[in-house]
């Protein structure tokens, strides 16, 4: 197949995104508007001989400080046709044009996995005393065109980041925790999850949790809840304004692109998540809870009513984003694969982030400066 390249309209990129199956919230055009630092540019790819659009993607851009040089980011993307043969024909009109587009390195996320741990097989990695990773277990599926994605990427010149890479802006994880929904009932479902896990979702219920959906309004009662958690787990919250962005943003795209939901017992919020729809793919992207309520369980009633939702809305998979892939239980990070593995899902690795220096000298002093912040 002969392609060209071509800057395209956010209409277009649309058009494209929703006839697909699924593709990541990340390269919807309305991710650019959530992403205000960035500038951003919608690239098409075009079959040539029946004028076809065939791939797309969305390029976000961070200049430099003091020089009109740019950091050319793809998160998660770009959608494109990984497994073709002529890998090559795909990337290499990419690098052309964000070259001439003044970026001096270019990172992206292929949207592909390599392998998959079921929640079985990650529960005896747990007990065993010699497992302390993932990947030190054999995993359950293994993809081996991945590999050959990989080499190809080897080849063309691309390095791939330290588990996911270390960059500019908002690094993307390498191991997501997955439940399929394609296929299976809702009783499968519920059946998967552990003992805990069910004994939890019993427990709100007999104690009237109700989970119900918020909207715009109810953004400040969300960051009263992940300002708490943020302090619990010590991580720096994003502010008030990010969301209420991503909500205006997504929402204006698609009015079902994002959801705010909250647990709550006799009239008080215990727990909020936001949930994200693109196709048949379904995030829980953000979650937060208070510090008080905790034996009432509102984050299982949440998660299981979010799962319900997205399983109404036809999707094929319930994504609760990303996990370290330690399995050390002293390890700080333990606890989340912990919870999600409950769920009886999967542990799915990508290929990781990508960078392509396209100016060897800037990309060197941007990793310096990255390290040294």
């Amino acid at each position: 197949m002969s392609l060209t390249l071509r800057t395209i309209s956010r209409e277009q990129h649309l058009a494209y995104i929703q006839n697909l199956p699924a593709a990541s919230h990340m390269q919807v055009p309305a991710w650019a508007d959530v992403k205000a630092e960035w500038r951003s540019e919608n690239l098409g790819w075009f079959d040539d001989r029946t004028g076809e659009m065939v791939g797309a993607g969305l390029v976000l851009y961070r200049q430099l400080p003091k020089i009109k040089r740019y950091l050319a980011y793809l998160p998660e993307g770009p959608v494109i046709n990984w497994f073709a043969p002529n890998l090559d024909d795909w990337i290499q009109p990419m690098l052309a044009h964000l070259k001439q587009q003044g970026a001096f390195s270019v990172k992206m996320g292929p949207p592909v996995v390599i392998r998959r741990w079921g929640s079985d097989t990650i529960k005896r990695g747990i007990q065993d005393p010699d497992v302390k990773r993932l990947r030190d277990l054999e995993a359950d599926f293994i993809e081996p065109r991945a590999f050959e994605v990989a080499d190809k990427l080897r080849r063309m010149g691309w390095q791939q980041g330290e588990d996911g890479g270390a960059g500019f802006g908002d690094v993307q994880p390498r191991y997501v925790f997955q439940v399929p929904l394609a296929g299976r009932s809702l009783e499968e479902v519920h059946k998967n999850f552990n003992q805990l896990w069910r004994r939890n979702i019993k427990k709100a219920e007999k104690a009237g949790v109700e989970v119900v959906q918020g909207g715009y309004q109810d953004l400040e009662e969300w960051q009263r809840l992940y300002e708490i958690t943020a302090v619990r787990d010590h991580f720096r919250p994003r502010p008030l304004s990010y969301f209420q962005r991503m909500w205006t943003a997504l929402n204006t795209e698609d009015p079902n692109r994002m959801r705010l939901y909250f647990a709550r017992h006799n009239g008080v919020n215990l727990a909020a998540a936001t949930m994200l729809i693109v196709g048949g793919h379904v995030w829980y992207s953000y979650g937060a809870s208070d510090n008080i309520g905790r034996e009432v369980r509102p984050s299982n009633a949440m998660q299981w009513r979010m799962l319900r939702d997205a399983y109404a809305l036809g999707a094929t998979v319930y994504d609760l984003r990303g996990i370290s892939d330690s399995l050390d239980e002293t390890d700080h990070l333990f606890g989340l694969i912990q919870f999600k593995v409950g769920t009886g899902g999967q542990a799915a690795e990508y290929l990781g982030e990508w960078d392509f220096p396209l100016n060897k000298l800037l990309h060197k002093a941007l990793d310096i400066y990255m390290s040294r912040r």
